[in-house]
């Protein structure tokens, strides 16, 4: 899944990067000086799904200062938190990227990407068009309620660790080790995999 990347074109559909992050790029962006490694999980259960999670990676790499370097496999998985039957599943996937944007910016960025698809943040667990999380940041940990990094429930959460796993069978989630280890440790149930499915790196 980590093939070799290709600068794409922008998607149409998704909004011009806020000004804000702009401004934070680092002057030698083209070369990302000084990267630092991101995870990030996308979701999506309503409309059509495999198309919004492609055009979520595609915004990830049209942004200044981001590469997308994996892309996992598709996942098919029940909504959490909610009853059963009560919501569409999602389809699920993990990208892995390199940034010079600070964790701040990023997450900017991934709610300027939910918002282009029409992400409506009425309901805790409500069903969704686009879900962008930051799982990780390099090693980086933080308390901080607008970021929390890691995400705060990635290490109980199947749809993300799965995923996860298959790009970077060696992955540490910081402060709860390693992700096959983490894996083993919850139940794969409701998480079903779509080789039928494949998400693209951009090209």
């Amino acid at each position: 899944m980590t093939r070799p990347f290709h600068q794409g074109h922008s998607d149409p559909t998704v909004q011009p990067v806020p000004a804000s992050v702009v401004e934070q790029v680092d002057a030698a962006d083209t070369t990302l000086s000084n990267p630092k490694w991101a995870v990030i999980s996308i979701g999506s259960n309503l409309g059509n799904r495999l198309e919004t999670l492609q055009g979520a990676v595609d915004a990830l790499e049209d942004t200044p200062g981001v590469r997308v370097k994996a892309v996992s496999p598709v996942y098919e998985t029940e909504p959490w938190g909610v009853e059963p039957g009560s919501q569409p599943s999602y389809f699920n996937a993990v990208v892995v990227l390199k940034t010079t944007l600070p964790p701040s910016s990023l997450l900017e960025r991934a709610h300027a990407v939910e918002e282009a698809f029409h992400r409506v943040r009425d309901e805790r667990w409500g069903a969704r068009t686009l879900d962008v999380d930051i799982v990780a940041y390099a090693g980086v940990t933080s308390d901080d309620p607008r970021l929390t990094l890691p995400h705060p429930r990635a290490h109980e959460r199947a749809f993300v660790l799965v995923p996860w796993h298959d790009v970077d069978p060696q992955a540490q989630l910081p402060g709860r080790g390693t992700v096959a280890d983490l894996l083993s440790a919850v139940t794969r149930e409701g998480v079903a995999p779509r080789a039928d499915l494949e998400l693209r790196l951009p090209e």
